[in-house]
């Protein structure tokens, strides 16, 4: 199903109760860690977003990720919790100095890592890091009745979007594998279907 709001000129797809805007089309994206640095792990009004289910994932495995984290990402975790609930009242990942996720630390080149995504890549645990991190720049909004999925462009994704376009990237293309692992592989093969269509 699509609709189209001519107002804005906004057109949304509906696929089982999900609604997603054209951007996931439209709009170009590759990210280009060599120009932001991860700066997506440092800005921003809050942390990452977390499911419900994955506040006690954060619980389960924050022994085997405090290896990986900073002194001052650990003590945010003891002061704040492994989650916390934002202004918003959203579940969000703790902050250090209301800046950089508390999960972070600094690679050499100044980039930002994940602790938890670092912990997985070594066997540590089974779980990569939350879904919003890997959906980004793509945020899921759940509704009563629907679940909006719309993309979150910020100054620091410039050079992505950049790279994107000129490499003829749709976002909905580089977020294959995470948006299957959010929706599943029949929604995104609908997904195809309507960008095909």
């Amino acid at each position: 199903m699509v609709s189209n709001f001519s107002k804005t000129g906004l057109k949304l797809f509906e696929i089982h109760d999900i609604l997603i805007s054209d951007d996931l089309y439209e709009r170009k994206f590759l990210c280009d860690l060599n120009s932001c640095k991860g700066a997506c792990c440092v800005e921003g009004d809050s942390g990452a977003p977390l499911e419900e289910e994955e506040c006690s994932k954060l619980e389960e495995i924050f022994s085997d990720v405090r290896p990986y984290m900073r002194p001052e990402g650990i003590k945010a975790v003891q002061e704040q919790g492994v989650f916390v609930v934002d202004s918003d009242n959203d579940l969000v990942t703790p902050l250090v100095n209301n800046r950089e996720c508390a999960y972070v630390y600094f690679a050499k080149d100044g980039g930002t890592r994940c602790a938890i995504e670092s912990a997985y890549k070594e066997g540590k645990i089974d779980w990569k890091k939350p879904i919003s991190c890997e959906l980004f720049p793509v945020r899921v909004t759940e509704y009563p009745t629907f679940t909006a999925v719309n993309v979150q462009f910020l100054d620091i994704c410039e050079s992505a979007c950049s790279l994107g376009k000129a490499l003829e990237i749709p976002v909905y293309k580089f977020l294959k594998d995470p948006l299957i692992k959010r929706f599943g592989k029949e929604w995104y093969t609908e997904m195809e279907k309507i960008a095909g269509g």
